[in-house]
């Protein structure tokens, strides 16, 4: 009988024991506001009711919320992020803005050499030159003259330079120093080689001494192209102006004496 008296009070002592926990763990959680509502009935019997371990935990800890900047912060990354996209578009705009032709700078750069009389003259031909850096007499001047379908010798009036230079898209001497390989290309094309060859007539023509027309400047266009160097093939008996033939007299008794 002693032995089952005191498991008794052990059990009891437990149950108790665990009351005590359980009720000291209520009145905590009660504190902080975490218990379940309980209705009336469970105060009138003294019955008390603990969250599960699970709600307990998303109770005393909340999920936590994700820190959304100030306004002042907000309003301050979304300036960087614009000046930034300005700076960038500003620069883009800029660097356009001066690959871009302008007619405006195109005639600034005209007056750079004109006169008063809004041609460019020998003088101002002279600076030009020197500026792009080619020789007067050289034969891409010849070709920067046809496009610019300049009408004398040495000079170009405005409505020449305005003309052409839109034609090249060169409105500064860099630019155009950049577009002289180009010019010199044309040379290397049949086509426009007759097109310079026949122009430049036109600019020889004006000198005082007139030696030479038209038909004969084109046939030494092609003499040129289909005579060999030695005269081998030169026949003649051909249809060449009287004027090669006499070169032709000419350059033989030369290479015999």
């Amino acid at each position: 009988m002693h032995s089952d008296a005191a498991a008794v009070n052990f059990q009891l002592n437990s149950h108790l024991s665990t009351l005590a926990n359980i009720h000291k763990i209520y009145h905590t959680l009660n504190k902080l506001n975490l218990t379940e509502d309980v209705g009336q009935d469970d105060h009138q019997t003294g019955s008390l009711r603990s969250c599960s371990s699970s709600d307990c935990f998303n109770k005393v800890m909340p999920p936590r919320k994700k820190r959304r900047p100030a306004s002042g912060d907000d309003l301050s990354a979304k300036k960087s992020r614009h000046d930034s996209m300005y700076r960038k578009y500003d620069s883009t705009r800029i660097k356009t803005e001066e690959e871009a032709f302008s007619s405006k700078r195109c005639l600034e750069w005209f007056y750079e050499y004109a006169g008063t009389d809004d041609v460019v003259g020998p003088e101002g031909m002279e600076k030009f030159c020197e500026d792009i850096g080619v020789e007067p007499e050289n034969v891409v001047m010849l070709v920067l003259a046809w496009k610019l379908d300049a009408q004398n010798m040495g000079y170009f009036t405005l409505q020449e330079w305005l003309k052409g230079m839109t034609s090249l898209q060169c409105d500064t001497t860099e630019k155009l120093r950049n577009t002289l390989d180009y010019l010199r290309s044309l040379l290397n094309d049949s086509t426009n080689f007759k097109l310079i060859y026949r122009y430049a007539f036109d600019f020889a023509r004006q000198s005082k001494y007139k030696v030479i027309n038209k038909d004969q400047w084109c046939n030494v266009l092609e003499f040129s192209r289909t005579i060999n160097l030695d005269l081998s093939n030169y026949d003649e008996d051909g249809a060449w102006p009287v004027l090669l033939d006499e070169f032709v007299e000419w350059y033989k008794d030369k290479q015999m004496s």
